[in-house]
């Protein structure tokens, strides 16, 4: 079995067919998929679409690109929506969050410091109430590190991993397992395959991030998650392991990292 710890299942390019797809990756061998949000606009779509398809659990945040556009009751409303939501076994984690510098309008100092402002916040709601966080990292891996250290949630994922083995390991200290999808897939992503090879086992899991960073089996089309279980196989074959071997290893490392997805699973 295999767990997409990142998938957008409620984006607009799935139309309506996000249940089909979940239901297709389920006999594609995805147990479970995890859907993040990324505005207070979608909090209650992605809840709404983890209860209807029985192999989706969902988190709550506010993504880095989502953050122009926030305002600060928007961290009040989702607090309030983190209380709530605790009583739901569906709900797994904070996330989306965390920091993009790679968008050059979100580079501009003002975005940056917005940005940094809505980081901290969710991270202390993570960490108010031990929940994990799936991060968003790009171009923003040593920054997003810093202020994971200063406010510590219960673990959690740096999703989209692409830094370096120092970076790596940092994040591995601090308790986060580090996520791969599609971008393995291709020959030249050199530095993500060396990482996928090289890192220890126990440190990753698996995503899509679906419908985007689609594998190249399938690229440019539109990425889904019943194709965790092919990036799943790559890995598995960079690390010269067998596919079913890493499939476990995954699904306990996600399972560790994200304690009430295990409790949803066990129940």
């Amino acid at each position: 079995m295999w767990i997409d710890t990142h998938c957008h299942l409620d984006a607009h390019e799935f139309g309506d067919q996000s249940l089909a797809l979940a239901a297709r990756a389920q006999e594609a061998g995805v147990g479970m998929v995890v859907i993040p949000a990324v505005a207070r606009d979608n909090f209650d779509i992605v809840r709404a679409l983890a209860h209807q398809a029985p192999n989706a659990c969902y988190a709550l945040g506010i993504h880095p690109i989502y953050v122009p556009h926030a305002v600060e009751d928007d961290l009040v409303f989702m607090r309030e929506a983190v209380a709530s939501a605790m009583a739901d076994p569906r709900f797994v984690a904070i996330g989306e969050i965390g920091l993009d510098f790679f968008i050059p309008m979100l580079c501009e100092p003002e975005m940056r410091e917005k940005q940094v402002f809505f980081l901290r916040e969710q991270l202390k709601i993570a960490r108010d109430f031990a929940l994990p966080v799936l991060c968003h990292v790009r171009k923003s891996q040593d920054q997003v590190l810093k202020h994971v250290r200063q406010i510590v949630p219960a673990g959690g994922i740096a999703h989209a991993f692409n830094g370096s083995f120092q970076q790596a390991q940092a994040y591995i200290e601090a308790g986060f397992k580090l996520g791969f999808g599609g971008n393995l897939t291709f020959t030249r992503a050199l530095q993500i395959r060396r990482l996928a090879a090289e890192l220890p086992l126990s440190s990753i899991v698996v995503e899509t991030d679906a419908p985007d960073i689609s594998p190249s089996w399938i690229h440019p089309a539109v990425n889904t998650p019943a194709e965790v279980a092919g990036i799943g196989a790559v890995l598995a074959d960079l690390r010269g392991d067998g596919a079913a071997c890493v499939a476990k290893a995954t699904t306990r490392n996600a399972l560790d990292v994200m304690p009430r997805l295990r409790a949803l699973m066990a129940a």
